[in-house]
């Protein structure tokens, strides 16, 4: 078993490995191709889209949505043409878009509402109309919760 020390990532360990050293430009190549895709998504777009590959002049990215992803349908001719512009992407003749959702989303902070002296003064009153005893109690215990 290796060490701890062994297994970093340090500029020697790439030299010596010519396998993640051929992985490390590839993602190099991936980063800077999309970089131009991105270049050529109109910017109210941009946020949802990634760049996936492009093979046998079939341009492939995928949108967080399917409202982005008609919406770079519908422009596909404008950013095809932009993208061609690019010595890498010049024969491009087809834009693929996937749809993918975005994997985590954070969920927004529920806030508690304050209860207002008004709709206390209306919980206290259905209560003291209610017949049922439990939803009474409920209904009371409720309306105590108003912050003054």
């Amino acid at each position: 078993m290796k060490k701890k020390s062994d297994l970093k990532l340090t500029p020697e360990s790439v030299h010596r490995a010519p396998v993640l050293q051929d992985l490390l430009a590839r993602a190099q190549h991936h980063q800077q191709a999309e970089a131009v895709v991105l270049a050529a998504i109109p910017e109210s777009l941009r946020d949802g889209v990634r760049f996936v590959c492009c093979q046998e002049g079939e341009l492939t990215v995928s949108a967080e949505s399917a409202v982005i992803a008609s919406q770079l349908r519908y422009r596909q001719h404008e950013v095809m043409e932009a993208v061609r512009q690019n010595d890498l992407f010049r024969y491009i003749w087809k834009l693929r878009v996937k749809v993918a959702p975005a994997r985590y989303k954070t969920a927004p902070k529920t806030r508690s509402r304050v209860l207002s002296n008004e709709n206390a003064r209306l919980l206290k009153e259905e209560a003291g109309h209610t017949k049922d005893k439990n939803l009474r109690e409920v209904l009371e215990k409720l309306a105590s919760h108003v912050r003054t």
